[in-house]
């Protein structure tokens, strides 16, 4: 099957999209544990910041992710014609 030009911009944008994400998922996961230790002179209401981010800000900044990957896959997906159903 041979794709054409609009479905390889469809997937060009759509990889762009999970790269982009992966890597905030990669320092939010990995680098913030990594230096966890410096962040925790970095005291937010009375937390450390490595604490926090362990506790809630990972968690936090994952739903963020998954909510931004859906509105903008619906919002390409509209964009070329391959969206499912009516929303």
């Amino acid at each position: 099957m041979q794709l054409t030009e609009k479905h390889r911009e469809y997937w060009r944008r759509n990889l762009r999209l999970t790269g982009i994400l992966l890597a905030i998922w990669f320092v939010a996961t990995y680098v913030v544990s990594y230096f966890a230790r410096e962040l925790n002179e970095i005291v937010i209401l009375g937390f450390p910041l490595g604490f926090y981010m362990g506790a809630q800000g990972a968690l936090i900044i994952y739903v963020v992710i998954i909510w931004y990957y859906a509105h903008s896959m619906n919002k390409l997906d509209r964009e070329y014609g391959v969206h499912e159903g009516e929303d």
